[in-house]
């Protein structure tokens, strides 16, 4: 079996040096994947610099048309996207052909927002003294760029860095997981396709110790990093004086008041907490009842949660698949265990395979209750006051997304004022992101936000041309 060949200036290239890819269900060897050394990524970080000049000059077309050209090559090529994902991260195949729907509209979006990258016309003439002034504000692209993706959506998140790069035109160099690169490299058959500049693009799997120039090296000008609050913080830290973009985890909250239509939100708050086995960061970890509904709804999440599908990734019925790694489910065990409270289902366990699980009541201060559990399992609590319940959800370190289930106006404004979280969700899962909102959080989960058009607002750096006419 051949080894995976990284992306370098353009072009398939080769290491002496190779990982063997396994599959998290069973880990059988998918392939071996070529890594990138120390030298590549100077090479990488030599042609974005020599690349970039070429780049910044394209106009706003052609920028579009290599969108464009990725957009319909992801349309072409769905089920292949679909099943490398599920194969490479053990997600779901219906899952992962949802993630390709994402990407498309990812690409759609940057294909559309190329064209209105807008500057403004500013009314200078404020006294007298520069009434014979005239001013024009552009953007323009800040420059080479590092990103740095996770394994847990190996294209749509890829796409929410990649896709704004391109259509602002900022050369790049990708970092894809350490566990799910082979997704990002077939990205990269579209993006040779795409008409950009040679040098100007990148994709290289390697390690974080390899990867250290991609946070630190000052010829790069936006780190674009999603992943864990420790290692993102630690790399903003020693990224200089470069724009930093975080999307980090979250810790997330949904509250059910009393007029919450349970036979919706039940399964909703089920499908939050346990999609992609609670594998991503805006996943439902805390659930909050008020006590007048919380016996019949906690009745219902039992009966959703029993009824997911525990099985193989490429089974189309499969809902629940196996976590990313064994490690993954030893951390669930031993927070599960400290954690106390009541059990009212899951907490089984087979090799990387953990059922879903809900825990009604959990000791407060313990792990699962105030950090990101990142796996298939929520907590169950139950409050009489709105306010309260707000200020529980606040009591975090993460400020990511919230949910709240109400029909109450006054509620839903004072929910989002008083949420300190980046998106506020009504009547709906934080479970949620729509390709063109500004996500993002606030806390430790994060600074900066994506979104294309809001992604530009870091990938582009304005400037402001002052004429005054001689009279």
């Amino acid at each position: 079996m051949a080894a995976e060949k990284f992306w370098l200036n353009s072009k398939r290239t080769d290491s002496a040096l190779s990982d063997p890819l396994r599959n998290p269900h069973g880990g059988a060897i998918i392939t071996d994947i070529h890594q990138a050394t120390p030298a590549h990524i100077e090479i990488a970080i030599a042609a974005m610099v020599e690349s970039f000049p070429k780049l910044k000059k394209r106009y706003a077309h052609e920028r579009a048309a290599s969108c464009e050209i990725i957009h319909n090559g992801l349309k072409a090529r769905v089920e292949e996207f679909a099943q490398t994902i599920a194969k490479e991260s053990a997600k779901p195949i219906k899952a992962a052909r949802v993630e390709v729907d994402r990407a498309i509209t990812t690409f759609k979006l940057a294909t559309e927002e190329a064209t209105r990258i807008v500057g403004e016309q500013l009314p200078v003439d404020i006294n007298a003294s520069f009434q014979a002034y005239h001013a024009i504000v552009e953007r323009f692209p800040v420059g080479p760029c590092s990103l740095i993706s996770p394994f847990n959506f190996p294209l749509n998140l890829v796409a929410h860095k990649v896709a704004p790069a391109i259509a602002c035109g900022c050369p790049f160099i990708l970092k894809p997981s350490e566990r799910t690169p082979l997704t990002a490299l077939l990205l990269g058959d579209l993006l040779a396709q795409a008409n950009l500049p040679e040098g100007s693009w990148h994709v290289l799997p390697c390690d974080r110790v390899t990867a250290r120039p991609l946070v630190t090296d000052d010829r790069i000008k936006l780190l674009s990093f999603t992943g864990s609050a420790e290692v993102g913080w630690k790399m903003k830290a020693d990224a200089g004086k470069k724009t930093v973009v975080l999307e980090l985890g979250g810790n997330c909250a949904v509250v059910c008041e009393p007029e919450t239509d349970k036979v919706f939100a039940a399964p909703r708050i089920v499908f939050g907490a346990f999609a992609y086995s609670g594998q991503t960061c805006i996943g439902v970890q805390r659930i909050f009842l008020h006590e007048s509904i919380a016996d019949r709804m906690t009745e219902m999440l039992i009966s959703a949660t029993e009824k997911l599908v525990v099985g193989d990734p490429l089974d189309d019925k499969t809902d629940i698949c196996p976590l990313i790694d064994d490690a993954s489910a030893d951390r669930m065990q031993q927070w599960i265990a400290e954690a106390g409270g009541e059990i009212l289902c899951g907490n089984r366990r087979e090799k990387n395979f953990f059922w879903p699980t809900l825990i009604k009541n959990p000791k407060p201060n313990t792990r699962l209750a105030c950090q990101e559990a990142f796996g298939p399992v929520a907590t169950i609590e139950t409050y009489t006051d709105f306010d309260d319940a707000l200020k529980r959800v606040n009591n975090t370190r993460f400020g990511l997304q919230a949910g709240v289930f109400t029909n109450d106006i006054r509620k839903i404004r004072r929910a989002f004022e008083t949420l300190e979280m980046g998106s506020v969700m009504i009547n709906d899962i934080p479970t949620v992101r729509i390709e063109n909102m500004p996500y993002g959080g606030i806390k430790d989960s994060g600074t900066g936000r994506e979104g294309i058009r809001y992604a530009f607002e870091h990938m582009t750096e304005r400037k402001c041309l002052i004429t005054r006419t001689v009279r």
